[in-house]
């Protein structure tokens, strides 16, 4: 049989190719080869979206990357310039991309992996990233850093300079990913009604407090009728502005939360009341109350659905915790799913605690099919099904679990990437694990800090669980050592084979046979 050369492939088939390639590889490594290649590479379709953001391998040999980088910009972007109409960079690549050339018919713009500083500096002395900003309607920027990295003021700052420069700005991205919180505004400029834009219809942000979310729809965007809100903490308001001003202009609202709320009713409520010409909703929350019961269909509808006359599209996950030291007649997963197909929402599934027991309960209602990529605060009341849009799980009980239960859960999501289990509790019958081991096939993300030590054996064990594309564990390193047995015991050692980032809350000196037993560190 003849080998196959590229060259034999027909066009579609290279275009298929090339465009899972990275956009400097492609055009590094194929233009001027030969004619053929040089109208598939650069042909419209080809070109038009470009992601020039760093791979890791350029990462560790930045010299070479900006050789390459450098001959693009003098030799291949001239020719492609006008046939751009997407450009994705970051602080590495931007300064060969941008400036360069002006691309006439670029309409969007993704800034990522940019430390707040750094883009900060760009906004301020940029002129050619000013005069594309100028022209574009679509912007991503998506950044992290640690706390404390920068200054409240300057977070406005870069945000406020954004919609300034980009004039022509409908649709903004801005999530400024921070290990303990999001975007914050500063409380001092919060009760400024200043327009920030006239342009811009849709947001997609993170931010840190509700207040936040209070500010945005308080008039500084005049003409936003769609926010997709991401907000750290949902605590009382402390902003002294209208609370009752009528939101005409937003049709679509997205909130999800990663954290418990007491201020439901406080405060989430009112402001739903408020969008009178919602059409969609999606709302992702986690309701703790004292001595009550658990968010149903025919509250949801009398405190807040009907209020929204023309909504036709309702996605939401519910998590209600029940704390209380009285006995309280909860509603069963029937009244539950009942209360919600009674209002017009047959699609819906509800698994939830049905006895009042150890003063807490938990309740869980969305809607089908599942519309989350996370499935945050799921208890041991959760009965399985099958979510395969799901990547990242998190648990948190304190009632003994069984071996059984991990089944139920590695079934239910056959993609989770991401674990994290939140319980104290020992494992029930901890020496009697079934024969076949559990398998998270995908399982990258495993956090284990605040699980009790069977948690550790259970997860780390491969007669109890295999996970293949572990590459990042935090766990107590007394635990840890434990477990292992002093990084001795030959059944944890194929689950950490693959851990590139080991996360302890304590410092620890590495014992005589760590660095073998976790040799991808």
């Amino acid at each position: 049989m003849n080998d196959i050369h590229i060259l034999d492939l027909p066009d579609e088939m290279l275009r298929i190719i090339f465009n899972k390639l990275n956009a400097t590889d492609m055009l590094y490594s194929l233009v001027n080869v030969n004619q053929r290649l040089d109208r598939v590479v650069l042909d419209p379709l080809n070109v038009k979206y470009l992601d020039f953001v760093t791979k890791p391998f350029y990462i560790r040999n930045l010299s070479i990357h900006a050789q390459i980088l450098h001959k693009m910009r003098e030799n291949i972007l001239p020719r492609i310039k006008d046939k751009v109409k997407k450009l994705t960079v970051d602080p590495i690549s931007m300064k060969f991309i941008l400036g360069v050339v002006r691309y006439s018919q670029l309409y969007s713009l993704s800034l990522i992996d940019y430390k707040p500083k750094i883009l900060l500096q760009y906004l301020s002395n940029d002129t050619s990233l000013h005069l594309v900003m100028n022209q574009i309607t679509h912007m991503n920027v998506e950044g992290f850093l640690d706390d404390n990295e920068l200054l409240v003021e300057d977070e406005l700052n870069i945000f406020a300079m954004i919609l300034s420069f980009s004039r022509c700005l409908i649709d903004l991205t801005y999530r400024m990913h921070y290990s303990r919180k999001y975007f914050r505004m500063p409380s001092l400029i919060i009760s400024n009604t200043c327009c920030l834009s006239k342009a811009l219809t849709k947001l997609t942000i993170y931010v840190n407090i509700f207040d936040d979310c209070l500010y945005l729809l308080n008039g500084c965007l005049e003409y936003l009728s769609t926010l997709i809100i991401r907000i750290n903490k949902i605590d009382r308001s402390s902003l002294s502005i209208d609370r009752m001003k009528k939101l005409f202009k937003l049709k679509y609202f997205t909130l999800t939360t990663p954290r418990h709320t007491r201020s439901y009713n406080e405060e989430l409520v009112p402001l739903l009341r408020r969008m009178l010409n919602l059409e969609e909703l999606t709302l992702y929350v986690s309701v703790v109350r004292n001595n009550s019961t658990y968010v149903d269909g025919d509250e949801l509808y009398d405190d807040v659905l009907k209020y929204m006359p023309r909504l036709n599209k309702f996605i939401f996950n519910i998590h209600t915790y029940v704390a209380g030291y009285r006995s309280i007649n909860l509603p069963s997963n029937i009244d539950i799913r009942n209360s919600f197909i009674r209002r017009g929402y047959p699609s819906i599934d509800a698994w939830a605690d049905e006895k009042f027991i150890l003063s807490r309960n938990n309740c869980h209602v969305y809607s089908l099919p599942y519309g989350f990529d996370d499935f945050l605060f799921m208890t041991s009341c959760f009965q399985g099904s099958r979510f395969d849009k799901v990547r990242k799980v998190s648990f948190y009980d304190d009632y003994s679990l069984e071996h059984q239960f991990f089944t139920i859960i590695s079934e239910a999501f056959p993609f989770l990437q991401h674990l994290i289990i939140y319980n104290s509790s020992p494992l029930i019958n901890n020496q009697n694990y079934a024969s076949k081991s559990i398998s998270f096939n995908h399982l990258a993300v495993l956090d284990i800090l605040d699980a009790h030590i069977d948690y550790v054996v259970q997860f780390l064990s491969d007669k109890n669980t295999h996970l293949p594309h572990l590459a990042d564990l935090a766990v107590k390193y007394e635990k840890l050592v434990v477990a292992t047995n002093n990084f001795t015991n030959n059944t944890t050692r194929r689950n950490c084979t693959n851990i590139k980032c080991l996360r302890t809350i304590e410092q620890f000196v590495r014992a005589e046979n760590f660095d073998s037993y976790f040799p991808s560190l």
